[in-house]
């Protein structure tokens, strides 16, 4: 496996035990004010950093590990940064959050469009 892989893989490992402790902590507490946040620290922590690190392992031969890491870079910046300011806006409706969600959603979306990137250059490489 690509060191990319494990490394989307630890990432979203560590989103989601945190996601889990967080669900944990809101159904305790019967408060699931947050849910909107946890929801995303699953999915795109979890869910969609898994799925990256795992094309990445498929593809390990033809992969261009500049771009892979580019795309963990960006995705992860962009989880750091959208949940806990969701977190933040969630909390405290405050619209002085917004442009670091803006900046983690960006983020977010230029992650992806790098993966796309990447699964353009693997749909359309030559094979043997």
């Amino acid at each position: 496996m690509p060191r990319v892989s494990a490394a989307f893989f630890l990432f979203g490992a560590l989103c989601v035990l945190v996601g889990m402790f967080w669900g944990m902590h809101m159904g305790e507490s019967n408060d699931f004010q947050m849910m909107p946040a946890h929801a995303h620290l699953n999915l795109v922590g979890w869910v969609t950093m898994s799925l990256y690190g795992t094309f990445y392992a498929l593809t390990a031969q033809t992969m261009s590990n500049r771009l892979a890491w580019t795309n963990f870079a960006l995705s992860a910046l962009g989880v750091l940064t959208m949940v806990p300011s969701l977190a933040a806006l969630l909390a405290t409706n405050n619209s002085a959050v917004l442009p670091s969600l803006i900046a983690g959603e960006a983020l977010t979306v230029l992650g992806l469009l790098t993966f796309l990137i990447s699964v353009w250059r693997e749909f359309f490489r030559k094979r043997a």
